[in-house]
């Protein structure tokens, strides 16, 4: 018989003795890489005066490789869920390594050759296969290996991901000022040395995650954790549906309408943050302390986004996943009002506002799990919850198209400043509502759609 290959599953069993600790590392260093991905807004405008100079819908175009990068995540990790359950996390991270890695430098060579469509090429088609087998890749051996604290587990990647641009942000804008990316004389060539070290870069460190992860020996679980012990909550259905089965329920569409407008929601703002900001303030801010407050913008609300997915996902144990949808949609809803209404009259209105659009942006990601657990069962929920992140790829285009193409049209007509971003926000706030009724319609799952003999007692619910 063959030796298993490095790759093989057989060969990351952990030996006796080894660390669980060591894992939450391994994911971090994949989750905080691909995370770079809510850091795209600091490439927008020097790539606006390189290779899309000139362009008059530079805004638009210039969103294209994050949108269809977001859009390829979800389709990925729907494709792919499977697979990587059955090769392992260590194939899944390789993978996703290479994937992200080559999407950087087909994206400088692109910008080097002046080559637009190869950096939306690069980046986003590439890139985005390495962002959605990374997404799902730590997830289910970190539940494996904390039993007794999923929810802490699962958070810390999931965390990461939220969190990636708080590194991003200011290595991407330094990098771009000390390559000549950046200002007014910016370079295309300072653009392309900037992805080719991010590719290198990210490259090596995602490289951690796979040479160090470990599964569990099979039946292993913490030394005196007894899972009788584990208090537990009522499902909304004790049965289970099958993903074929839970497709066809209102309620599986219900929900990816929720999650998708509360997405759409968020990554509007989220991908166009350095720009808008600059937009909002450019007239009460002084030129030299603009773009240093436009970057950290962009890392505040990368820290809302990664906290919101701890904070509010756990509330939501305390108060319920449709009350706390309720929260995010609702509340959304009125903070875009506010933002319409106050334009640039208040910087701190402006910031708390974003922070906590952001923050119910990440928390939906880091809730729906659990959501799907309580209306589908435990049964296959994690092909249910890959099917819904389709609802992810349509949000990662609609988001940034609204804000990009209503912000180009409005400067094309002679707009400027806040008079860019009105309208989008009045949209915003139309698919908040629509997603609060759909939240509201959400019920029990019918009986037709158990499947039979798989009812189960409740069990502990997903975080």
């Amino acid at each position: 018989m063959s030796d298993p290959g490095f790759l093989d599953r057989s060969r990351i069993v952990a030996p006796p003795g080894w660390s669980r600790w060591l894992v939450p590392p391994a994911a971090l260093a994949i989750h905080l890489s691909i995370g770079q991905a809510y850091a795209w807004s600091v490439f927008k405008l020097p790539l606006g005066a390189t290779v899309l100079k000139g362009s008059h819908y530079a805004a638009t175009l210039s969103a294209l490789p994050f949108s269809l990068a977001i859009f390829v995540l979800g389709a990925s990790a729907a494709l792919f869920g499977t697979k990587v359950e059955h090769k392992g996390p260590r194939w899944a991270m390789l993978v996703a390594t290479v994937c992200f890695a080559a999407g950087f430098l087909l994206a400088a060579a692109g910008v080097a050759l002046g080559q637009y469509w190869l950096v939306v090429f690069g980046y986003g088609f590439v890139g985005g296969i390495g962002l959605g087998i990374g997404y799902i890749s730590p997830v289910s051996t970190l539940i494996k290996w904390f039993p007794d604290h999923p929810g802490m587990a699962t958070g810390l990647a999931i965390m990461g991901f939220g969190g990636g641009a708080l590194i991003a942000t200011p290595w991407s804008t330094a990098m771009l000022k000390a390559f000549g990316g950046t200002g007014a004389g910016a370079q295309a060539s300072g653009v392309a040395d900037t992805f080719l070290v991010h590719g290198i870069g990210y490259a090596v460190f995602m490289s951690l995650g796979w040479l160090l992860i470990r599964v569990p020996p099979e039946g292993w679980r913490p030394a005196g954790w007894d899972p009788a012990s584990v208090r537990e909550r009522p499902l909304i259905t004790v049965a289970n549906v099958s993903a074929r089965s839970a497709v066809r329920t209102p309620q599986f569409w219900l929900l990816w309408v929720v999650l998708c407008f509360n997405v759409t929601a968020g990554i509007g703002i989220l991908e166009q943050a350095e720009p808008m900001y600059r937009n909002f303030f450019q007239t009460s801010t002084p030129a030299t302390v603009l773009a240093v407050a436009a970057s950290g913008f962009v890392a505040i609300l990368s820290l809302a986004n990664m906290l919101g997915r701890f904070v509010w996902s756990s509330v939501s144990d305390a108060i319920g996943r449709k009350n706390i949808y309720r929260f995010y949609l609702g509340v959304g809803a009125i903070l875009y009002v506010v933002l319409a209404v106050a334009g640039n009259g208040s910087k701190a209105v402006f910031l708390l506002c974003a922070m906590l659009i952001l923050s119910f942006y990440g928390a939906g990601f880091a809730t729906v799990p659990a959501y799907l657990r309580d209306l589908f069962g435990a049964y296959e929920v994690g092909a249910i919850h890959g099917r819904l992140l389709t609802a992810w790829s349509v949000a990662g285009v609609a988001g940034p198209f609204i804000v990009d193409f209503i912000a180009d049209k409005q400067k094309a007509a002679g707009l400027s400043g806040t008079a860019l971003y009105g309208l989008s926000f009045r949209i915003m706030i139309g698919l908040l509502v629509v997603g609060f009724v759909c939240n509201e319609l959400i019920k029990p799952v019918a009986e037709k759609f158990h499947e039979a003999g798989a009812r189960t007692a409740p069990s502990r619910e997903v975080a």
